[in-house]
């Protein structure tokens, strides 16, 4: 019997991501103090979060705090007085970052696609914690699994988020809630639910069947109501991956209105900072470092427009 060998020249493996360094840790003790000290409302969410709402550890190497839009400035520009931080509204539609000494805090006020607007509700439904020995509030398990179904990059997918999310806190979602906040994207609700009961055959009774049964209502009504407007919502999953759609196929952007809350320069500052060796846009060759852009040499491969 013949034996399949590997090749020599494997792949390197992918950089080991690394802990907090107790420095960094202190950073966001004092962080998360001013905040509260000042009186500025915040959530913590990413990675302590999910430790939390998970049961197991994990490794978390960022601080992710949540915001309403109207706090942000007043917390950036707070940190940057109290702390001697450098502060900047990195994207205008929903992120801004705290930045010492190599380390950063993000403040996150929507998502990068600008669905998931941080609310009132968030905090309303926020769960009491402590994180790094300060009493925090972290984000509802319902907001995180509605803010996290939507990343569906290259090179980021948090699909596995949402499946452990709902394995663990299925029994105690406020599902009206949770529906409600998916509304018209009840589609995207819908394929994560699926998904679940693909990862975990034996737990998909944990998914209500009134949720499973009004997203197939939803599903039957669509299936006799074709829209007639040609729009492309890749781009609520993925910034890079449907771009061709938009800019080949003509295709309407369904972050844009009226379909969404983006402007057309908040598109294009975000679509202007995708890193194009981790999340290559369709459509484009991969380049060599210090290649022209040869627009010309363009083209779509193993796609075909129907």
């Amino acid at each position: 019997m013949s034996q399949t060998m590997l090749p020599e020249h494997r792949a390197p493996h992918p950089p080991r991501e690394v802990a907090a360094t107790a420095t960094t840790l202190r950073f966001y003790r004092r962080v998360l103090r001013e905040l509260t000290a000042a009186g500025i409302d915040f959530l913590v969410g990413g990675g302590y979060a999910l430790e939390r709402y998970l049961g197991i550890g994990r490794l978390v190497k960022d601080l992710d705090l949540f915001l309403r839009a109207s706090d942000v400035q007043k917390a950036l520009d707070h940190l940057g007085q109290r702390l001697g931080c450098h502060t900047e509204l990195t994207f205008p539609h929903w992120l801004g970052k705290v930045r010492r000494r190599g380390d950063h805090v993000d403040f996150i006020f929507n998502a990068g696609n600008g669905v998931c607007v941080v609310d009132d509700d968030w905090f309303k439904h926020a769960v009491p914690s402590r994180v790094l020995d300060v009493p925090v509030l972290l984000c509802p398990v319902e907001e995180m699994i509605w803010s996290k179904a939507f990343v569906m990059e290259r090179e980021r997918y948090d699909g596995a988020d949402v499946a452990h999310l709902l394995h663990a806190c299925a029994g105690s979602l406020d599902w009206d809630r949770l529906s409600h906040r998916f509304g018209k994207h009840w589609r995207i609700l819908f394929a994560h639910l699926t998904l679940f009961g693909f990862i975990y055959p034996s737990e998909r009774r944990r998914i209500p069947e009134a949720v499973m049964r009004e997203c197939l209502r939803l599903l039957d009504y669509e299936m006799r109501h074709a829209p007639s407007r040609r729009i492309c919502r890749g781009t609520l999953t993925s910034r890079a991956q449907y771009l061709a759609d938009l800019e080949l196929w003509g295709y309407e952007d369904a972050r844009l209105a009226p379909h969404g809350s983006m402007s057309e320069e908040d598109a294009s500052i975000w679509t202007a900072a995708i890193d194009v060796q981790a999340s290559r846009p369709l459509g484009e060759r991969p380049r060599e470092a210090g290649a022209p852009n040869d627009q010309s040499d363009q083209s779509i491969e193993g796609v075909t427009h129907g």
